[in-house]
Order: C-alpha cells, then sequence, then structure tokens
C-alpha cells in the first residue's frame, strides 16, 4: 500500500488501519483501559484456582514478568515491543535489566508512553518509543535486536506472514521471539457453533483483531506460521485458567450495559463491553497463549560481551 500523502521520506511508512485506529481512539476504549487496567492493555496473570482478581496491579505485572521469563535473555539485551501502548511493559522489561526499542501505531499511545519513559527517570535510551507500523519495519537494521516481543498486539496484524519475517529479519542469530497472543480452541477441521463464530467475527472485527478473521489462530496455526518464518524451538504455553479472574471481572463489569447494548443493537460502538460479555461466556472456544521461538543460531552474549 502506498504511503500516507504527505509522509515525510525519513519516517517510518505506517498504513491506513481505520478499524484498528478507531477502536484505539474510542472514549470507551480509552475510559475502560484508565479506568479498569489503569493504561495497561493486557490480561492480568493469576496462580491456577485463584477467584479473587484483585489487587489488579500486581496481576498486571505478574503477566509482565511471565513475559520477561519467556525471554530468558540476559541483562543488557536489546529487545523490540512490537505495539507497546503505554509503555507499561516496556518499562517493566527496562527495570529488569533490557533495553527496550519500543513502537505504537496510535498516535495518542506514542504521547503517553513517551511522558511516562520519561517519568520513570530510567537512563538515557534505555527505553525508546516512536510511532512504527510492525508490518514495516524497514529503518531497523538487520539483526540489531536479542528479543522481540508482543503483548496481545500480534492479533491486529493484517499480514502476519510480513509481520513474523520482519521480526525474523531484526533478530540476531539465536534471538528469541515471545508472544502472548489468543488464539481459537479448534482445528481446521472443526466448525464453531454458528451463533458463536458470528458473535466471535463482530468482536474481531470492530477490535482490529484480524489474525482470528483471517482464520489464522486456529490451534496449530501459530507453530506453522513461524515455522514458514524460520523460527526453531516453538513453544505453546496455555494460560487461560491464569487470565480466568480478570476475565470474569470483565464479564461482571460488562453484563448490565451489555445487555441494554444489544437490545439496541449498539455493538460496533462498545466492542469492548461485548467483548467483555462474549470473552467469559465463550472462553472454551478460545485460549490464551504464551508462544516462544527462536532465530536459529547464537547464543546470544551477556551485555558485558557485546
Amino acid at each position: 500500500m502506498a504511503a500516507t500523502t504527505g509522509r515525510d521520506s525519513s519516517e517510518p511508512l505506517v498504513e491506513p488501519d481505520p478499524l484498528l485506529i478507531s477502536y484505539y481512539e474510542s472514549l470507551e476504549s480509552r475510559l475502560g483501559y484508565r479506568l479498569v487496567l489503569g493504561g495497561t492493555r493486557h490480561f492480568g496473570y493469576y496462580e491456577k484456582g485463584t477467584y479473587w482478581p484483585f489487587p489488579l496491579g500486581k496481576a498486571l505485572r505478574a503477566m509482565e514478568e511471565k513475559l520477561f521469563l519467556a525471554l530468558d535473555l540476559p541483562s543488557g539485551s536489546q529487545v523490540f515491543d512490537a505495539g507497546c501502548g503505554v509503555a507499561h511493559v516496556a518499562l517493566y522489561m527496562a527495570r529488569r535489566g533490557l533495553r527496550v526499542t519500543a513502537i505504537d501505531l496510535i498516535d495518542h499511545h506514542i504521547v503517553k508512553a513517551k511522558r511516562n519513559i520519561a517519568r520513570a527517570k530510567l537512563p538515557p535510551g534505555q527505553v525508546t518509543a516512536q510511532k512504527m507500523d510492525y508490518h514495516h519495519l524497514e529503518s531497523i537494521p538487520d539483526q540489531s535486536h536479542d528479543g522481540v516481543y508482543t503483548m496481545e498486539t500480534f492479533v491486529h496484524a493484517t499480514d502476519p506472514a510480513k509481520v513474523l519475517a520482519g521480526f525474523h529479519r531484526i533478530l540476531r542469530p539465536g534471538g528469541r521471539l515471545v508472544l502472548f497472543e489468543y488464539d481459537h480452541n479448534v482445528g481446521v477441521e472443526e466448525r464453531l457453533p454458528q451463533k458463536v463464530a458470528d458473535e466471535m467475527h463482530m468482536v474481531n472485527k470492530y477490535a482490529g483483531m484480524r489474525v482470528p478473521i483471517n482464520g489464522e489462530s486456529q490451534k496449530g496455526a501459530f507453530n506453522r506460521m513461524l515455522e514458514e518464518a524460520g523460527f526453531t524451538d516453538i513453544t505453546v504455553v496455555d494460560y487461560s485458567a491464569n487470565i480466568r479472574p480478570t476475565l470474569r471481572l470483565f464479564y461482571w463489569l460488562a453484563v448490565v450495559p451489555y445487555f441494554f447494548i444489544k437490545l439496541l443493537r449498539l455493538e460496533r460502538w462498545f466492542i469492548n463491553t461485548v467483548s467483555g460479555v462474549q470473552a467469559y461466556l465463550y472462553q472454551d472456544h478460545w485460549r490464551y497463549v504464551a508462544i516462544t521461538a527462536t532465530k536459529p543460531g547464537g547464543p546470544i552474549e551477556g551485555a558485558k560481551t557485546k
């Protein structure tokens, strides 16, 4: 797709994505993420069997710790945050000793990310944030990062194969890729009940989640895509039971307004509310997965030997 009109040739290419931008720019998204999750844009992690979701902040940081451990990189490693939001995850990685290149497609995310980075008073350059589309990483040098991660953002990819190829290119040999994402709990030959399929499709459409819409989040699809992109040592860990307290909280917050939204057919304008109910009701049909993979080569050197 052609570059946006008026774009400076030195700026990274960003393809227009009206549905995704509309989702994150909506008042519902802005207020919901801020009031419920303190600006963070991912699920919390709980030990299995936990019912009570509070304190939320502890659970959110626990999920970020799981991502840090999955990266399995030495202190001082350079990692790439593909879809940083307001930089909460990037700042957690920095406080654990990593250096972070953070990007996001949404203007107000980048404004807030830069503000949060400045307030964190970390060493200069330890975390950087800029507007960039992870489909277009041409400005990022080859083999320049030790790790790449997404925290519930790869789901928005319009061309997953292109995104994974870009991640593979910017990783050093031995580099780690970690994707904390959603997939469907059905295989290629299986079918969801039609009502469930229709309602999940609506949520995916208006929340800008293209990977499920394109049928690329079925059971086994992530392994296939990663293998085709050249990654090895692929593992998939199911954290569905560990996010259930957050899922249950979203349901109870949303279930009453959901009734009126359905009655008035306003679903597309309140898609987070709809998602909060349907994700809980249909939790047997999807999974929350932590996926890790490695670019062949390596190993990654520690900070002192770089």
